[in-house]
């Protein structure tokens, strides 16, 4: 992508849209996605760049941005922290995340603008996205189907959310109070399963977000994923959030995902996890809702 218009955008003094792209040592890969934001054909907008204690050359190609992006540079305290960063720091009162590894197409801000011109009621949307691993497109399998309105029971099994295509309205996000710095992953199936249990999720059936997988620092690679979606529902579940279809359902998952998980860390020789999480699928009952404290399923 052209850097050439780079340090030539003018901001209104007001952004309507604040672009939050967080970063960590992806000097390789932020390029394309701060490009792609600055080659956007909507301009209200200001791009917020958190880079998280990187080692590489992140600083120094951030500051080859000059005006055009808004540098901020923290210590290391995972994607979380560096979004919740941006927010703090953002004036527009629409909100669209970018993660460093992915990139829109042009019209993306437009068309999402466009849509809440259209639907003042709406809160958050996502457009579909296009997947490339390893440079080479593939289509997700039926389960990463995107679906739109109230999408809290199918997103329980997993996350069908991205961040990189959602807008969302400032005052939704600070309703729900971000992003879940404790978690170092699935952080992203954490808030838009609180946002989805209030509110629909709107979808826009066109692919303006360009998703990049296969690389070796891709967060969904980490082994041991579910535990961090089980604390999510756990939460959720503790703080007795939830009652009629969407509790059981929330049960029904997390029992599911606690015996899957207990069973592959018996594998793995991890007895004291196991016992934690078979325990913890024994607690919860379809009829009453949980009040045990959460503790090691929290992280």
């Amino acid at each position: 992508m052209s850097r050439m218009n780079k340090g030539a955008r003018i901001f209104s003094e007001t952004p309507l849209v604040s672009v939050i792209i967080p970063t960590y040592n992806r000097a390789w890969a932020v390029v394309n996605a701060i490009d792609s934001v600055l080659a956007q054909d909507y301009p209200n907008f200001e791009l917020i760049v958190v880079d998280d204690g990187s080692a590489d050359a992140t600083r120094e190609l951030l500051l080859s941005y000059k005006d055009a992006v808004i540098s901020i540079h923290q210590a290391n305290r995972g994607v979380s922290a560096a979004r919740n960063r941006g927010v703090a720091e953002a004036s527009g009162n629409l909100l669209a995340f970018l993660d460093s590894d992915d990139y829109w197409a042009p019209q993306k801000l437009a068309v999402q603008v466009a849509f809440f011109n259209a639907h003042p009621d709406a809160l958050i949307c996502q457009t579909e996205e296009t997947w490339l691993r390893n440079g080479r497109r593939v289509n997700p399998g039926r389960r990463h189907q995107k679906k739109g309105g109230m999408i809290f029971i199918p997103s329980l099994d997993l996350c069908l959310v991205s961040p990189s295509a959602v807008m969302i309205k400032r005052r939704l996000f600070d309703e729900m109070g971000g992003f879940d710095e404790r978690l170092p992953a699935c952080e992203d199936y954490d808030l838009w399963l609180r946002v989805s249990r209030k509110y629909p999720v709107h979808l826009i059936n066109r692919p303006l977000t360009v998703k990049r997988g296969g690389h070796q620092d891709q967060l969904s690679r980490q082994p041991g994923l579910d535990r961090y979606r089980i604390a999510s529902i756990q939460k959720l579940l503790a703080k007795q959030a939830l009652s009629g279809e969407l509790y059981r359902a929330a049960v029904k998952v997390l029992k599911s995902k606690c015996d899957i998980y207990a069973t592959g860390c018996l594998k793995r020789g991890k007895t004291a996890e196991a016992a934690y999480y078979s325990k913890l699928s024994q607690q919860y009952s379809r009829k009453t809702p949980a009040k045990t404290p959460i503790t090691q399923g929290e992280l």
